[in-house]
């Protein structure tokens, strides 16, 4: 019967590991869907006030404006 005491108390342990570990993990990604909620939203914004001002989008790379 210790034996299987033991094994049980070891599969507890690294249960309890992992859990924490993936309590971790959530609270980590958490943290980091905040932030990116954050810097969305003010993208957003920076873009409905572009909008506003008629300044247009902005040109990448090698791309020719419309108005050429």
């Amino acid at each position: 019967m210790p034996a299987d005491t033991a094994a049980l108390e070891e599969r507890i342990a690294h249960l309890q590991r992992v859990v924490e570990d993936l309590s971790d993990t959530v609270a980590r990604q958490d943290q980091e869907i905040a932030l990116l909620t954050r810097r969305v939203a003010l993208l957003m914004e920076r873009e409905a006030a572009r909008q506003d001002e008629g300044t247009g989008g902005v040109v990448m790379g090698d791309e020719r404006p419309p108005h050429y």
